[in-house]
């Protein structure tokens, strides 16, 4: 049976069969993201169906260039530290799994890069067409469940609050931004042949987000949606788009304003939305709150250079620490630590450079950069470090940032290119791996 995985239109033929294989590989990267969206039980369908397509996709070879091997070689080392904090507490099964699972979703990351390193454009486009239908399956569940539609309640509802798919409400909140931007960009640029239709979604996923509610999400929901439009308004082509992304944002806003506001006629509704729009919660503050417990730790961890080890902060202070990024020290020690900081700080730089410098890829980066944004702003309130559609977002936002300079390095004229290659040997130089 003929077997090609890479230019032209790879396929698997026979007698009685022909399939196009980058469809095959490309559908089975759908079906994992449009998956995300459940985490009801574990393992997700999620873990099964990205083993499936990391098969499928290795099966092809692949080009690793410089920006992905600085990516990998940042989350390597990050999930290093982790193992090495490890190694007192082998005996211990909660830490190990723990790593394990750190393990894994660093694998996805590294997936994902390499995959969204080819045919960016059209991969980002359909990735986001599968999770933003993750993204209305996961709103309209937390719906239901909030309203305990045919006795959904106890499956998709928490604490009075709307979870949907996920355990926990704050996940499915913050998991519907990305969804919500996407439906919103497309109204913007007009780019939805179904207007009304997209609208109804975007109003249905703004109504997840607030029946989830979730501090950290409205806030982070605000803060993207501000950044989307900021940046799709500053690098409109023309004045006319710009009257016309003006006029979808006034849309948008007064549409998702009534929903809000239907929604807190309801008194209990609105009795809880006024106990949860408070700053703090009685769990946040005082010496064993979550802010006090963040604080008394961090003489300790400058003692420890290996941290307390994986998942072991609850030990000595009765909570997880709700904050990524003393989480990075607590469980993955002063190396692993090193490596995040540095991972999210280039982060924040190839983030904010591909959504504004113009390139093939900057309309994606629009959306996507500002979705991961707000997660890596709500790392300093709870811990995002295995929540799977952050890893996605990471290596997406990174594959970005690798097409873009490849693009920008094959413009140049060959003199310029060559000087720019003996200048700075980390330039995308992709390797191929079959």
């Amino acid at each position: 049976m003929p077997f090609e995985g890479r230019a032209g239109a790879p396929v698997l033929s026979g007698p009685a069969l022909r399939l196009d294989y980058r469809k095959l590989v490309d559908g089975s990267v759908a079906v994992t993201v449009f998956c995300g969206a459940i985490a009801l039980v574990e393992p997700s369908p999620y873990d099964f169906a990205s083993i499936v397509a990391i098969a499928l996709w290795a099966l092809g070879g692949f080009r690793v260039g410089g920006t992905a091997l600085l990516f990998i070689g940042l989350i390597g080392v990050y999930n290093f530290g982790g193992f090495v904090s490890l190694i007192p507490h082998l005996d211990e099964p909660l830490p190990t799994l723990f790593m394990l699972q750190s393990l894994y979703l660093a694998i996805t990351a590294v997936f994902f890069v390499l995959y969204f390193s080819e045919d960016t454009v059209q991969r980002t486009d359909q990735c986001l067409q599968a999770f933003t239908l993750g993204t209305l399956l996961a709103a309209v569940c937390g719906i239901l469940g909030y309203f305990n539609v045919a006795g959904t309640g106890s499956l998709f509802s928490l604490y009075g609050r709307a979870s949907g798919t996920f355990k926990d409400p704050n996940v499915l909140g913050s998991y519907l931004i990305l969804g919500a931007l996407t439906l919103m960009q497309r109204l913007l640029l007009g780019r939805t042949r179904r207007p009304i239709v997209t609208t109804l979604g975007y109003l249905v996923v703004v109504a997840g987000v607030f029946l989830s509610f979730s501090r950290g999400s409205w806030l982070a929901f605000a803060i993207a949606t501000a950044l989307t439009t900021a940046l799709t308004y500053a690098t409109a082509p023309t004045l006319r788009a710009r009257r016309h992304i003006l006029t979808y944002v006034g849309l948008a806003a007064a549409l998702a304003v009534l929903v809000i506001v239907g929604l807190l006629a309801d008194s209990h509704i609105r009795s809880f939305f006024l106990e949860r729009a408070a700053v703090t919660q009685d769990y946040d503050v005082g010496e064993t709150g979550r802010f006090g417990n963040q604080l008394r730790s961090l003489d300790m961890l400058l003692d420890r250079v290996n941290g307390f080890g994986p998942l072991r902060f609850r030990l000595t202070f009765g909570l997880d620490p709700h904050n990524s990024y003393i989480n990075a020290f607590a469980s993955y020690g002063w190396l692993g630590a090193t490596a995040f900081f540095l991972l999210v700080g280039l982060t924040v730089f190839i983030g904010f450079r591909v959504a504004i410098v113009p390139s093939p890829y900057r309309r994606v980066a629009q959306v996507f950069w500002p979705a991961l944004l707000v997660f890596l702003l709500q790392g300093f309130q709870i811990d995002i470090d295995h929540w799977r559609h952050v890893y996605l977002m990471l290596a997406v936002v990174w594959a970005l940032e690798g097409a873009r300079l490849r693009g920008a390095a094959a413009s140049r004229p060959p003199q310029a290119a060559r000087v720019a290659s003996a200048s700075f040997p980390t330039a995308e130089r992709p390797v191929a791996v079959r």
